[in-house]
């Protein structure tokens, strides 16, 4: 479907979801304009068109009158009508009849038919039904760019959160008000308590919490101190913040969004292709069919040549595939809209309509189902100690090491005790003198070394989890094993049960042994897993899944999983945080949330959904609309005017339209 060029500016025809918001505000005020002039002039035609008084009883003519009505129709076809007329021209210079040359050509036949009663041909002037559907078709037209600004408005909601000015902190340290688009790399500026963040960069001194939530879809505000980053168009919440510029400009995240968004619009869809073939089908029978009805009337059963044509103007009308081409733009539209202020952003629109058929998800295990760090996740105590007090111990030591295991250790306890004489054990462990005490931290390989005896069993059970353990030791003498893995996310587990109860298969690959893998697996709820697979050999893991017959869709940090995710159907990056580009995915999730991936699924079922509806609806309505419009129904006193068959074409657009905006995203599918 190609859409109207601005009349008398002789530009080429847009389609309106790929107007951008300009153009869709100087179009929506376009036909505002010409339907309000149009239906101002219409007053006039409707009180000197004889067949109205003749139905209304009332008398209202006088010399010239005819000439006048002509005056006052012409005007109506030749400015009501322009945006109909122009846009035609461009869709048969393209070789693409729509929805366009059938209006065009209506109220064309109409207007030509009337002017040739005017000047002595035999029958009646149709004039007044001329002025009526142009109105209709105007107000139509007005209100589906009104829809489709809202339906579109992601562009804009994204570009209204970056201020145009930054408070830059010079060399001296006084600050003057800069354009956002003069920052550079390396520049500070300050951000006060609630102004927005000028640029993507990094905290170099204060503290403060940031409102992300229009950026990520993550509603919880997000700690800021010393080396956090921070996004341009996020809200600073109580604190001043200076920050270091990183990103500016086309570089900055926000833009990175926008500009997925805004090749997520214009990308080609299948299910719009579908559409597009659809509708220009639906031009060549509506001609056909109107020119048979034409003949029929006229020819067959011998009606006068006005009311002929007035039933092939009707069957063109009533015709026009506009609902048909805005079925899928308008849901399109919504879906990325919404996606894009969930921190569900799409790169690729055929993706995407795939996710919404997939049966197996892969998931990474690091960094997606994980943490990607370690955690504790059992504390052991021997020699009547408590593990909880050997955790306690141990993370006492640990917390002045810098080593990963021991910052894991440290962590998990909040009430540390005093320790004195730290000191490290390279590649053993630490130990330090805790209430009086020697305690020491070490590895399985420690304790035998020394001939230290622990619980076997217990360090077989642990690790037999693929864990990896440390055993606490006090004067000398074990009391306690630690076991720490990599921590499983909170929302990991849901993820699974969510895929598992939408019937999408959930698996795992991973570069861990069989026995760490199998231990996630079995936490999570997962009944088949790859381990010990090697970044490079995740794509053939990929392909094996579907060589089973099934759409498999991959979901990895972007980074060594990107062989993954090209290889699936569907590629969806999850955790890209600021760094959005990430190619080889046509899905990318802001969050470092796993039900992120589930949502994606639902949205694009439920777009899926809507789409299949209003395609339904839109191809469905012709198939009565059409023979009614022809006056199959005459002999029971049905008959359709072209201005009632114009209401009713407009109408089904409001449906599909309406339809589109109830589009939601499900929560986590």
């Amino acid at each position: 479907m190609h859409e109207h060029a601005h009349a008398g500016h002789g530009k080429k025809a847009v389609p309106p979801e790929r107007a951008g918001s300009e153009g869709h505000e100087r179009m929506t005020a376009d036909y505002r304009r010409r339907f309000i002039a149009s239906t101002v002039l219409t007053v006039p035609v409707l009180m000197l068109s004889p067949m109205l008084q003749e139905w209304t009883g009332l008398a209202f003519r006088f010399p010239g009158d005819t000439i006048i009505l002509l005056a006052l129709s012409t005007a109506i076809y030749v400015y009501g009508g322009a945006p109909f007329i122009v846009s035609s021209v461009e869709e048969l210079r393209a070789r693409d009849p729509g929805m366009m040359t059938l209006i065009a050509l209506a109220i064309t036949v109409a207007f030509l038919y009337s002017v040739a009663v005017v000047f002595g041909l035999e029958g009646e002037a149709l004039f007044w039904e001329l002025a009526t559907l142009v109105d209709v078709m105007l107000l139509g037209h007005w209100i589906q760019m009104k829809s489709l600004m809202g339906a579109s408005g992601a562009l804009d909601a994204l570009a209204r959160l970056m201020p145009s000015v930054a408070h830059r902190l010079g060399p001296d340290g006084t600050t003057e008000d800069a354009p956002v688009e003069d920052l550079l790399p390396g520049d500070r500026v300050v951000v006060r308590p609630g102004e927005k963040v000028p640029v993507d960069g990094t905290v170099t001194d204060g503290e403060s919490s940031a409102d992300e939530s229009m950026l990520t879809g993550e509603s919880v505000p997000v700690e800021k101190a010393e080396g956090a980053r921070v996004i341009g168009g996020s809200m600073n919440n109580e604190g001043s913040l200076t920050v270091s510029v990183d990103k500016s400009g086309g570089e900055s995240y926000l833009s990175s969004v926008m500009e997925l968004v805004r090749s997520a619009e214009e990308s080609r869809s299948r299910s719009q292709d579908l559409a597009n073939r659809a509708a220009r089908w639906l031009t060549f029978i509506a001609i056909g069919i109107g020119g048979a009805t034409f003949l029929a009337w006229m020819v067959v059963l011998g009606r006068e040549a006005s009311f002929a044509i007035e039933r092939m103007v009707t069957v063109m009308v009533i015709s026009c595939p506009h609902a048909l081409g805005l079925a899928v733009p308008l849901v399109v539209a919504v879906s990325t809209a919404l996606s894009a202020g969930k921190g569900l952003l799409i790169r690729d629109r055929v993706s995407f309509e795939t996710a919404g058929g997939i049966q197996t998800m892969i998931f990474d295990k690091t960094g997606t189902l994980t943490e990607g760090r370690f955690g504790v996740t059992d504390s052991v105590g021997f020699a009547g100690v408590e593990g909880r007090e050997a955790l306690r111990l141990a993370a006492s030591v640990e917390a002045n090491s810098s080593h990963p295991i021991a910052r894991a250790v440290a962590e998990s306890v909040q009430d540390r005790l005093p320790v004195e004489g730290f000191r490290s054990l390279p590649g053993k462990g630490a130990e330090g003198t805790v209430r009086g005490s020697v305690v020491k931290v070490v590895s399985p390989g420690y304790m035998r070394e020394n001939g230290i005896s622990f619980d076997e069993a217990a360090f077989e059970r642990l690790g037999g989890e693929g864990k990896t353990v440390v055993f606490v030791v006090s004067e000398g003498k074990a009391v306690g094993a630690i076991a720490l893995a990599d921590r499983i996310r909170p929302e990991s587990v849901e993820a699974v049960r969510r895929l598992k109860r939408i019937g999408i298969t959930p698996m795992m690959v991973t570069g861990d042994n069989r026995d760490a893998a199998g231990a996630v697996a079995r936490e999570l709820g997962i009944d088949e897993y790859f381990s010990e697979v090697l970044p490079d050999k995740k794509a053939e893991k990929v392909r094996e899944v579907q060589a089973r017959g099934l759409r498999v869709a991959v979901v990895g940090d972007g980074v060594n999983d990107a062989p993954a995710l090209a290889a699936a159907d569907v590629g969806i990056a999850i955790g890209a945080g600021t760094d959005v580009a990430v190619e080889a995915a046509g899905i990318i999730l802001v969050r470092n949330n796993p039900l992120d991936a589930v949502s994606i699924i639902g949205l694009a079922r439920a777009t899926r959904r809507k789409m299949a509806e209003n395609l339904a609806w839109a191809a469905g309505y012709n198939v009565f609309a059409i023979p009614l419009a022809a006056g199959v129904l005459y002999g029971y006193g049905i008959l359709l005017s072209p201005a009632v068959g114009a209401i009713l074409m407009s109408l089904s657009t409001v449906i599909v339209a309406v339809n589109a905006r109830r589009l939601r995203v499900p929560e986590g599918g």
